[in-house]
């Protein structure tokens, strides 16, 4: 169990590799070649990608794989924190209630197996003994029409998990992916409708809608 746990926390340590942010030197000359502007700006590292100006690009494909491989990394990758628990317990339970539904699946088969025996056996006690306290009225009647159906329930709710998993592993990727498009759009106080008069004609007074697209 040990290199899980090490997998997982090495997964879970990527955003906070991503971190490690490095600063260069920007240096901007005129034609003459003065200088003109200088500062720090931010490098771009195997996570983070910078633009010139040292602004911070989102890019949708790495967010996309980052919650491929682990739910909540693109969320974490595109600074949405708050999203990243909301992300783990989309897919965690769904994943959790598969593993509760298969124990109880085995447990359900394992006494099945043990009402088929008969009772003469001498091994037949013993595993009676085993079997799940719920289950063992059923057992010692031997119907295993009801067990076997009583099965069959808990199969299907195994079905159920594994399709909401992947449903929800797959909008885990697609709202990290959206989160980090609209990343792009540029949108500052600068950007506006507002709601003004309008005169129409000498005679009417109507209302207009300003749209405004350009920055300052």
């Amino acid at each position: 169990m040990k290199p899980i746990f090490f997998v997982i926390a090495l997964i879970l340590c990527i955003p906070m590799l991503a971190l490690a942010q490095h600063k260069d030197s920007l240096i901007v000359k005129d034609t003459t070649g003065k200088v003109v502007a200088s500062s720090k700006v931010k490098k771009s590292n195997w996570v983070y990608k910078y633009d010139s100006t040292g602004k911070r690009v989102y890019e949708p494909r790495k967010a996309a794989i980052l919650s491929a491989v682990f739910p909540g990394a693109g969320q974490a990758y595109n600074k949405k924190y708050w999203k990243v628990p909301i992300a783990w317990a989309a897919v965690g339970i769904p994943i959790y209630t598969y593993f509760y539904n298969r124990n109880i699946y085995h447990e359900i088969q394992y006494a099945i197996t043990v009402s088929t025996l008969d009772k003469n056996d001498p091994t037949y006690q013993g595993k009676f003994e085993q079997v799940d306290p719920n289950l063992k009225y059923l057992v010692s009647i031997q119907s295993t029409n009801s067990l076997t159906n009583y099965r069959n329930q808990y199969r299907k709710n195994m079905d159920y998990s594994i399709l909401f998993t992947l449903l929800l592993w797959g909008l885990n990727v697609v709202d990290a992916t959206v989160d980090a498009h609209l990343k792009g759009f540029n949108v500052n106080d600068n950007l506006a409708m507002q709601i003004k008069p309008a005169i129409t004609s000498p005679n009417s007074i109507g209302i207009s809608l300003v749209f405004k697209f350009a920055d300052k």
